[in-house]
Order: structure tokens, then C-alpha cells, then sequence
């Protein structure tokens, strides 16, 4: 029972619960599948919270079914999205997930990790075997999913492929054998379509565990790259401190519980202490889990440094004149686009129509933003919040 109240803690939703708590009583260890499609190179926080409640399996003694998705991503999950998800190319499929398993093993434990590609047993079957495994679900099933149920009464188009999405989901399970599947929320539909397989099979049901979705960093919507609202386990240090401190007040909150896993009431605790003081605390945390604690030290020091006390950082990129511009005068665009600091034009000129571009503390405005001299001595500038480099004569 105790396994099962740890298990539920910080859950959204446990469907077959009896079972699973006479699966953990039994003392044997369960098989536990969450399955990721690697549509993009990186994993997100928000994956981290699925990849968490995995890991308390696995520290439980139970076997973590890892299922790349590298056949299903061919299809394509809206998961809510109201229009079909891209189809991706195998090669960038399979190059998306080698950068997963190296990043989920910062999460998971590598020696109760079983790793599979679904296309191991999708790759093989027969177009007879694919109308079998269509006839196991209706139409009218199919529509009860939320986001189909909803683009089908705007008349928005869905594939057909789209709907052996949730079957193959499900099938994966069927040839896992698996005890329990972990998921978001937006995966309940494609999860009790496993279990409805297994139950036709002759099989004990998975059990489904349901996490919360976590908001990204725009405090609206679930974190999300296509959203750009999103923390990567692969971003640097400086840039996941940086991103964790713009979270608002209110949201960081879940963070605490969802990314560290808090209790309660040592949230309730961390909530009568100051804001920021709570928030630095929550950057320097994360930061600490995904690199180190001493990294995480360093990048709240830089930050009071540069925000709380209105210093510069110690360390910044530094470019030589030369290296960047072709004249004694040019275009301040063009030269902050050769420093390579910058995703693109547009938001270089985005950046500095809002005037969010300072040299050497002052904003930048007007004919300022057009064009710039060599300087006598080495310039600061500084975009944003975070981003600080020197320009040297």
C-alpha cells in the first residue's frame, strides 16, 4: 500500500488502481512503458516530470519499457493540436532519437531501462495485419477523443492514418506486456486504448498513470518547442537559469512540485519566504539537477551579480572589430547578426525597434539602431536580460 501512495503522489490520474496495488503486493517487478516520439532533438522539462514518476519506478525496483516511437512519429499525434502533425523524415527521425536516449539516461537509471523502436514490430507487419488490428476499434470511438471529437465538429480534416495512432499506442503495450503506462495528460485516450488491446488479447490490463502537464515559460500554454515556451535538458547552464527565472511568481510554484518533486508542505514553507529569493532558489535547483550543484551555485552568483547588484557578468563573448564588420562604419544589424548571438534577422530588428538593445548600459533608439562606428575602446552590449557580449576596436 505504501508503494502505491508514493506512486500516486503528485499524479493526475490513476486508472486501475486494484490491480496495480495486487501487482505491487505480489513482489514481482512490473514492467512500467512510456513511449516518446522523437518529433524534435530535445527533451523539455516538460518531459522531465514523466521521466520522474519513471525513475520512482525504477528506485522501487521495477523495469522502466522505454519506447522510441520511431514508427509511430511516421503517423503523427496532434495530442490536442488542431491540425495534423508533420511527418518527419526516417533519417531525422532516428538522429532525434539518439539525442533522446542520451538525454533521458540523465533522468533514468541505464541498468533498469529497456530501450525499443516500435518499428521493431510495426516494420514487419502485413497490410492484413494492420486491417486486423483495425477492425479492434469504431469510429465512434475513435471520435470520443477530445481533439478529434472537437476537429471533426469545425469540419477540420483528419487523416485516416491518423486514427491507428491511438491503435498502435496501444499495440505497443500489447507486445510489451506491459503492467503500467506513464503519460501526460493529453495521452489518456491512446493509454485506455492499450489497455482495451490487452483485455481483447486475453492479457492483465496496464495500469495508466496520467502526470499533469506543465506550463511553459509563457504561462498559458503546456511547454512546448513549437511554442518556443519551453526549457531543454540540453540548454546551457547560464540559459536554463535564465529561462527558470522568468517563470512568474505564481507558476513556479509547479515547478517546485512537478520538476523537484516537492512535498507539500515544504512548498507551504517556501511560500512565506520571499519571491525572488524563491525563485533563484528554484533556478539554482534545477539547474544543480541537470548539471551540478557547483553549476548551479555559479549561475545564481552571475545572476545577483548582474541583476540584483547592476554589475556585469565577468564572462562574456568578445569579437574583434574586424571580425565583423567591413568598414569603420556599419550596420549595427548587420553586426550583431555576424556575432552569431542571435537566432535571426527579424529578431535582431525586433529587438531593436522595442529597443530592448543597450550599449554600454544605454539604450539603444533612432538613427542609433541603424549604424555604428568602430569604437576607441572595448563596448558592451547587452540584448534582453541575459545575453551580454563586447565588441573590441
Amino acid at each position: 500500500m505504501k508503494a502505491v501512495t508514493a506512486i500516486e503522489q503528485g499524479i493526475d490520474q490513476l486508472i486501475g488502481k486494484e490491480d496495480l496495488e495486487k501487482k505491487l503486493q505480489s513482489g514481482k517487478p512490473l514492467k512500467v512503458k512510456l513511449g516518446v516520439d522523437p518529433t524534435r532533438p530535445d527533451l523539455t522539462l516538460g518531459h522531465a516530470v514523466v521521466f520522474q514518476k519513471l525513475r520512482q519506478f525504477q528506485d522501487l525496483g521495477h523495469t522502466a519499457q522505454l519506447v522510441i516511437g520511431d514508427f509511430t512519429t511516421r503517423v503523427g499525434d496532434p495530442s490536442g493540436r488542431s491540425s495534423t502533425r508533420p511527418q518527419l523524415e526516417e533519417k531525422e527521425i532516428e538522429e532525434n532519437a539518439t539525442t533522446y536516449l542520451e538525454q533521458a539516461f540523465r533522468v533514468l537509471d541505464h541498468s533498469k531501462t529497456e530501450v525499443f523502436r516500435n518499428s521493431e514490430w510495426f516494420g514487419k507487419m502485413s497490410f492484413a495485419d494492420v486491417l486486423k488490428l483495425s477492425s479492434k476499434m469504431t469510429v465512434a470511438r475513435m471520435l470520443e477523443r477530445d481533439d478529434f471529437a472537437k476537429r471533426y465538429a469545425s469540419n477540420t480534416p483528419i487523416s485516416i492514418v491518423e486514427f491507428l495512432y491511438p491503435l498502435m499506442q496501444g499495440h505497443d503495450s500489447v507486445i510489451l506486456k506491459s503492467d503500467v503506462e506513464l503519460g501526460g495528460r493529453d495521452q489518456l485516450f491512446n493509454m485506455l486504448v492499450g489497455r482495451q488491446l490487452q483485455k481483447e488479447a486475453g492479457m492483465e490490463e496496464q495500469a495508466v498513470i496520467c502526470m499533469p502537464l506543465l506550463v511553459g515559460l509563457d504561462g498559458v500554454n503546456k511547454m512546448s518547442k513549437s511554442l518556443n515556451n519551453y526549457v531543454a535538458f540540453n540548454d546551457s547552464p547560464k540559459d536554463m537559469f535564465g529561462k527558470i527565472m522568468s517563470v512568474s511568481d505564481e507558476l513556479m510554484w509547479d515547478y517546485y512540485r512537478l520538476v523537484l518533486q516537492l512535498p507539500e508542505q515544504e512548498i507551504k514553507a517556501r511560500q512565506t519566504e520571499h519571491p525572488m529569493e524563491m525563485k533563484k532558489e528554484l533556478a539554482r535547483l534545477i539547474t544543480a539537477r541537470f548539471y551540478s550543484e557547483e553549476d548551479g551555485q555559479r549561475e545564481r552568483a552571475a545572476f545577483e551579480q548582474v541583476f540584483s547588484k547592476g554589475q556585469l557578468p565577468d564572462e562574456m563573448p568578445e569579437f574583434k572589430w574586424d571580425a565583423l564588420a567591413e568598414a569603420d562604419e556599419f550596420s549595427l544589424p548587420a553586426l550583431l547578426s555576424k556575432t552569431g548571438l542571435f537566432p535571426s534577422n527579424k529578431e535582431i530588428r525586433r529587438l531593436l525597434q522595442q529597443g530592448a538593445v543597450k550599449k554600454d548600459g544605454e539604450k539603444l533608439s533612432g538613427e542609433a539602431t541603424k549604424m555604428i562606428n568602430r569604437p576607441t575602446e572595448p563596448v558592451v552590449f547587452q540584448s534582453g536580460k541575459r545575453l551580454f557580449f563586447k565588441i573590441l576596436p
